[in-house]
């Protein structure tokens, strides 16, 4: 295995594993009555996108996309690889191979950038969710979200470098 074939399989392996952390996460808000992420909307709102329809006034009105679900989950996790794969670029091949938290940390936070400046406005919340009852709260849960994210990536990092060597 080439170290460019190796750096692509630590990466993935970080993004699902970080990825997972953050869904246990939102599996522990879901128990304790948290309202949390639904990816059948994300997987309606990706699969409205080939016929052009990028964004929406409300996802949940927009007609359902067969699959959504699981297109909400498959693009959940390949956003992870991706995310987990720029922070491999940033940080370099030594990082992968010795993880500090800070630049998972650092990513995970900047990270929040997405939801609240592109897929919020495009689903119909606005930027930062301005048009939803509670902005505030959204915003301040999707910082948490991706921090617990930022952390995973620290977390499967560690793992990767032991388990991978």
């Amino acid at each position: 295995m080439t170290p460019f074939d190796e750096e692509l399989l630590r990466s993935a392996a970080i993004g699902i594993g970080a990825t997972a952390v953050m869904d246990m996460w939102l599996l522990l808000l879901q128990f304790l009555n948290v309202p949390t992420l639904n990816f059948a909307l994300l997987g309606r709102w990706v699969g409205h996108m080939p016929q052009g329809h990028w964004r929406h006034d409300g996802i949940a009105k927009a007609a359902p996309v067969r699959g959504e679900l699981a297109l909400g989950w498959v693009v959940h996790y390949a956003t992870g690889i991706v995310f987990a794969t720029l922070l491999a670029y940033v940080a370099g091949p030594q990082w992968l191979r010795a993880p500090t938290v800070a630049p998972a940390l650092a990513l995970g936070i900047v990270t929040v950038a997405v939801p609240l400046l592109v897929m919020q406005p495009a689903m119909g919340a606005g930027i930062a969710s301005m048009r939803t009852k509670t902005p505030a709260l959204n915003c301040l849960k999707s910082l948490v979200n991706h921090t617990i994210f930022g952390l995973g990536l620290y977390v499967a990092a560690l793992a990767a470098s032991i388990f991978l060597s």
